[in-house]
């Protein structure tokens, strides 16, 4: 009997990440995709940082999530499926279903399988009747919900802590009309955008003094050495982030303090001092800009809510 050999979930992501390195780094420009800096070592270090004082995106989210819960739930109506792409710790999974009228399941969409275990068990315990679905893929691709949602009222996508704006401007278009194709005609997207503001702000926010967003950063690196075979040395690199005015986004790098030459996966990757390894954008949005990016991709504006001093926006979009 012959046949291709199937890889589990763990080695598929490590030959995944394998091949992204060896791209990424072999460019004029080095770069990194952000989806590896979160291991488990990385999600506990993102979780530090949303409880920073000088990061304001979660706690502002949270507070329109919470003020204005009644008339999200108004809005999208009762009964309806919630798809959340890329769940996180499911913190705002159970805030959303707490304010909505009764939801009919909950389906959270990540490639990381024991990601999923930890946000359908914190789901489930906190609504114990109703049904929670988890479903592996990527969701930066195009997947099948394969009936999961079926008899539900409405689709309701959930995209928040304006991860969207960890995409290139493309490819959150693209992701945009995937998403809207795999949720049924008619559905709708809960989707959480961080809007344009004081570069002090935003450059604290990614560098903060206490240095757990470099950690985080450097973590990727210590990630590449243990699934990789890398044998990055870590005090060869520095965090740097900084605000690109151009196209309105921070950038946090990884950057050589000094010529050096780093193996992965039986090549030689060389650095030259200063040098840096680009790993993660973060767009931040004008409400025009949003809406633009939306109707490009085959979705309208419904609702839009803020905070009083206008650091971040949640979307209604309808399909």
């Amino acid at each position: 009997m012959s046949g291709a050999l199937q890889l589990g979930p763990a080695e598929a992501q490590r030959v995944a990440l394998i091949s992204d390195a060896l791209q990424g780094l072999s460019l004029p420009r080095k770069t990194l995709p952000c989806k590896w800096l979160y291991d488990a070592e990385g999600a506990r270090l993102f979780e530090a940082i949303t409880r920073l004082p000088e990061y304001y995106p979660t706690r502002t989210e949270v507070r329109i999530l919470d003020e204005c819960g009644p008339e999200i739930a108004n809005a999208v109506g009762p009964g309806a499926a919630v798809i959340e792409f890329g769940p996180g710790d499911g913190a705002k999974a159970v805030q959303l279903l707490q304010a909505l009228q009764a939801p009919s399941v909950y389906l959270p969409v990540d490639i990381a399988p024991e990601w999923l275990t930890a946000v359908t068990s914190r789901v489930a315990a906190a609504f114990p009747e109703l049904p929670v679905k988890p479903v592996v893929a990527d969701f930066t691709q195009q997947f099948d919900l394969a009936g999961r949602a079926a008899g539900s009222a409405t689709h309701l996508g959930f995209f928040p802590g304006s991860t969207i704006g960890n995409f290139e401007p493309q490819d959150a278009s693209r992701f945009l009309q995937r998403a809207r194709s795999t949720l049924r005609p008619g559905s709708r997207m809960l989707l959480g955008a961080d809007l344009v503001k004081d570069i002090a702000v935003l450059e604290a926010a990614y560098d903060d003094a206490s240095g757990v967003t470099a950690a985080f950063n450097l973590n990727l690196l210590r990630r590449l050495n243990r699934e990789a075979g890398a044998d990055f040395d870590l005090a060869g690199f520095h965090h740097r982030a900084l605000w690109n005015a151009a196209e309105e986004r921070i950038e946090m790098h990884l950057v050589a303090l000094h010529a050096q030459s780093v193996r992965l996966a039986g090549r030689v990757i060389r650095f030259a001092a200063g040098e840096s390894i680009h790993t993660e954008s973060s767009h931040k949005y004008r409400p025009e800009r949003i809406e633009a990016l939306a109707a490009g991709a085959g979705w309208c504006k419904a609702r839009m809510w803020t905070d009083p001093d206008r650091l971040f926006s949640v979307w209604l979009l309808d399909g």
